[in-house]
């Protein structure tokens, strides 16, 4: 590698090394010596890419990918930003303890949007459509390939600038490339932004003895607003009741964590895990012994959520519908109810988003969306990156692009019939 070169590769891995130094603060650093014999075989693979590509190659473009893949390495939520989007979280305000695509609905930033909750795999992917949003209205569904926003290729996007780029002003268009099952008929969409409603709660009685309360995004007053359904349908004959969470994965954790404590008289409700610095020793001798456990190791607990008292006002025995859309808020409510004995759950496996995010400064204007820390379930158990496993399973069935919603529930009559054994 020529001095020039070396210089180049030297200023702009700025980014990079700073990566090392914070994850080493963060206690994500395993010994020096191992994080300086990856820097090497990283200095060694630029200088193979620069000197040997068939084409000559733009030092800056490299470099910026690298960083991309390392945040995309972690979670589909952590991100490296540029200086321009680092400037743009800025302008929303305080945004380090929201996911990411409730990062900038705070003020200073338009409150349209288009209903969609996305992760990433290979391109970005929907989570869920929320009920009554541009998006659920256009039929997109869970599991959706979105692979282009406005043109956009979404292939080396994130979730962070996917979100950002989803939302604007009330009224404002944005057009979304969606692929469902054959990636050769790709399906443009065009969503008009609307006003995110916040809570969505409804109830009705299915039928003598059994009610149903849809829970569509947690949001400020949630919880209310459920403690008034299960009055109403109480007072309506009600003795068993069925929460609908299939496809919620829109409000903050702590809205889901709320709500919970309405049927969770004792116990804990959730945990909060992250990194000790005292673990690093304990943990590189795990890695070379992984356990076959999937609980979060007692040190990397730094909080445990419980009941308080004169929670788990209402004792109704509950059920609850969840799908691979049930993310965030709604998998932390099913997370409470079911690890105290709460409820049932029968549906799909949840789709395990439980990390909160901060941003990271870096040198030149940059950032890192980080995944700090993560809820658990109370037994400890992760839910990020897995999910929360039903009582029963039962498939969801799968539409076509453009073939109506059957009209047969398989996931809400296994609940009732489950009800009536």
């Amino acid at each position: 590698m020529t001095t020039r070169t070396r210089l180049s590769v030297l200023l702009i891995s700025t980014p990079l090394l700073a990566f090392i130094v914070i994850g080493g603060a963060l206690g994500r650093a395993s010994s020096g010596d191992d994080a300086f014999q990856h820097l090497r075989v990283f200095e060694d693979v630029v200088s193979l890419i620069l000197n040997n590509y068939v084409e000559e190659v733009k030092v800056d473009h490299v470099m910026e990918g690298a960083m991309r893949g390392l945040a995309d390495g972690l979670d589909p939520d952590s991100a490296y930003l540029t200086p321009e989007e680092v400037k743009a979280l800025d302008a929303s305000g305080p945004c380090a303890s929201l996911s990411p695509s409730a990062a900038c609905a705070s003020s200073g930033v338009p409150a349209g949007d288009v209903g969609v909750e996305l992760t990433r795999q290979y391109y970005l992917r929907v989570i869920a459509a929320r009920d009554g949003s541009p998006a659920a209205r256009a039929g997109l569904q869970t599991g959706d390939y979105v692979r282009a926003i406005d043109g956009k290729p979404t292939r080396d996007m994130s979730v962070w600038e996917g979100a950002r780029m989803l939302r604007g002003t009330p009224g404002s268009k944005v057009t979304l490339t969606v692929i469902r099952g054959n990636a050769a008929d790709p399906h443009d969409v065009a969503l008009v932004r609307e006003t995110s409603p916040g809570s969505i709660v409804s109830g009705r009685l299915l039928e003598p003895g059994i009610g149903v309360i849809r829970i569509a995004a947690f949001g400020t007053g949630t919880a209310g607003r459920v403690r008034e359904q299960v009055e109403q349908l109480t007072r309506a004959g009600a003795t068993h009741l069925i929460i609908d969470l299939r496809h919620t994965a829109e409000g903050p954790y702590e809205n889901g964590i709320e709500t919970a404590r309405l049927f969770v008289k004792d116990g804990t409700l959730v945990q909060i895990a992250g990194r000790d610095p005292q673990q690093k020793a304990e943990e590189k001798s795990a890695t070379a012994n992984p356990p076959a456990s999937t609980k979060v190791s007692p040190a990397a607990i730094r909080q445990t959520i419980s009941a308080r008292p004169g929670d788990g006002a209402i004792a109704t025995p509950v059920t609850l519908l969840v799908t691979t859309g049930t993310s965030g808020a709604a998998e932390l409510f099913v997370a409470a109810l079911d690890g105290n004995k709460r409820a049932d759950v029968v549906g799909e496996r949840t789709l395990g988003r439980a990390g909160v995010q901060k941003l990271v400064r870096l040198p030149d204007g940059r950032g890192l969306w980080l995944t700090y820390e993560r809820y658990v379930a109370p037994s400890g158990d992760t839910i990020s990156g897995r999910g929360i496993a039903p009582d029963q399973e039962v498939d969801e069935p799968d539409v076509e692009w453009g073939e109506p919603v059957p009209s047969t529930d398989p996931i809400l009559d296994a609940a009732v019939a489950r009800i009536k054994k």
